[in-house]
């Protein structure tokens, strides 16, 4: 069985594989296989702010060190600062040690190959291979090294405020930063502001247990009553990692990575600049795909998950796409999902069409869409989807739907969830359904 879920390896701190002694043997399997394929012998480590990332670094540093790999310590980064500094340092690897938007007491580990993107299955199954080998150093004389990484938040910063035009700057626009007390609690603001925003900055003050704790782009609402207090243009919310990024417009109205897509794509279309089309996943909602295909742009859809958007990307040669959770991957800024950058390509959109966010989010109609999490811990999540009662539910769903809607039915890959998520004409009828699924998938549930 694989270690690695849809984004990387994930659980509760202190059980398997979150425990010291899994991680370090990670980083000796990891280093052992990306120094091979990688063009140098050094691997970058970041972290959010959870506590255990201290924990888990020095594991994963001491892995490394006993593969012969050396080792540069990026410290408290936010994951796309980590893919871009991956690439342009020349490393083997990048791992961001994170579980994203979860809470404190879980924390994972990503990687990323040396051209900054999330590894492909062929390496993952050459790590999961390595894993099941007794771990043994290398030579003394071969035991990787450990050092700090120069300004690497500067090196960042940098890249975002370079894919705003030099034309352009945010004074005079009342901007609202969640920073999600996450690894993005230095660098959002600092970028932000450099641009000149009026900006008011919440939930950046991390202690290791409050990431992701009521703030983030999971807990909107203490980002649209500030937005609402300041009477702000618009609000920006990251979550843990800085990978993901929602926003509340000035009338603070939710705007998810659906309606961020289908801005960009818009505007894109209207410059000339989109080159090709967009990539979705199963869940984006069918809104997008319709207002997209109105104007004749393509649009496909992968399963769950950015590396899939991302592998849909390059396959079309296509620059745009993401999820409906905030992953928002711009290929000619960066070489995966980034909040800070999302963020930056909607504000630059605001400033050159002189319109609110509200109104360049309108022209996409919303499907009513429902999503229940069914929590599964200790059950085999691929079974319960496969029980019978729950596939006579789904069943009896798509016959009473027809063609006016969709069911999406998926065991998690970072959490122990299923999900059931449906969607169609009718709000009622919608969560009527989507609840008679759970309540199915509860039931199959091991007493």
């Amino acid at each position: 069985m694989s270690l690695f879920g849809t984004d990387g390896v994930r659980g509760l701190v202190g059980s398997e594989p979150i425990t010291p002694h899994t991680m370090m043997k990670l980083g000796w399997a990891a280093g052992s296989v990306l120094a091979r394929e990688g063009v140098s012998n050094k691997v970058l480590v970041g972290k959010d702010t959870r506590i255990s990332g201290y924990m888990m670094e020095s594991a994963l540093e001491a892995g490394f060190a006993a593969a012969g790999v050396n080792v540069s310590l990026l410290g408290p980064m936010p994951t796309p600062g980590i893919a871009y500094l991956t690439r342009t340092a020349r490393a083997s690897a990048g791992v961001v040690i994170s579980a994203s938007h979860n809470p404190f007491h879980d924390n994972g580990v990503k990687i990323f190959s040396s051209e900054g993107t999330k590894l492909d299955d062929a390496l993952i199954t050459s790590i999961d291979q390595k894993m099941q080998e007794p771990m043994v150093c290398v030579e003394s004389d071969r035991i990787g090294r450990a050092e700090r990484f120069t300004d690497a938040q500067g090196r960042y910063i940098e890249l975002c405020k370079s894919t705003f035009p030099d034309h352009l700057n945010l004074s005079g626009l009342g901007l609202v930063v969640d920073c999600a007390n996450g690894a993005g609690y230095e660098v959002a603001p600092r970028v932000f502001s450099e641009l000149g925003a009026d900006l008011t900055i919440i939930a950046n003050q991390p202690d290791g247990f409050n990431i992701n704790a009521e703030c983030g782009s999971t807990h909107l609402d203490g980002l649209i009553e500030t937005v609402k207090t300041q009477k702000a243009q618009i609000g920006i919310a990251l979550d843990g990692d800085g990978d993901r990024v929602l926003m509340v417009d000035e009338n603070g109205n939710l705007v998810d990575g659906d309606r961020i897509l289908f801005l960009l794509a818009q505007h894109r279309y209207k410059q000339g600049s989109l080159r090709g089309g967009v990539a979705g996943t199963l869940m984006t909602n069918l809104g997008l795909e319709q207002a997209l295909e109105q104007r004749g742009v393509p649009f496909v859809r992968t399963n769950v998950g950015d590396r899939y958007v991302h592998e849909a990307l390059v396959s079309n040669g296509w620059l745009l796409g993401g999820e409906n959770s905030g992953h928002i991957i711009c290929l000619d800024k960066n070489s995966t999902g980034d909040g800070i950058i999302a963020a930056l390509q909607v504000l630059e959109v605001m400033l050159e069409t002189e319109q609110p966010l509200s109104a360049l989010v309108a022209g996409m109609p919303m499907f009513p869409q429902v999503m229940v999490n069914v929590k599964v811990d200790g059950a085999n999540a691929k079974a319960l989807v496969a029980a019978p009662g729950v596939i006579a539910a789904v069943e009896e769903a798509e016959k009473e739907l027809g063609k006016n809607g969709r069911i999406v039915l998926r065991p998690s890959g970072t959490e122990p969830l299923v999900r059931v998520m449906i969607e169609g004409n009718d709000h009622d009828q919608v969560d009527r359904l989507t609840n008679t699924i759970a309540d199915e998938v509860r039931k199959a549930i091991p007493a």
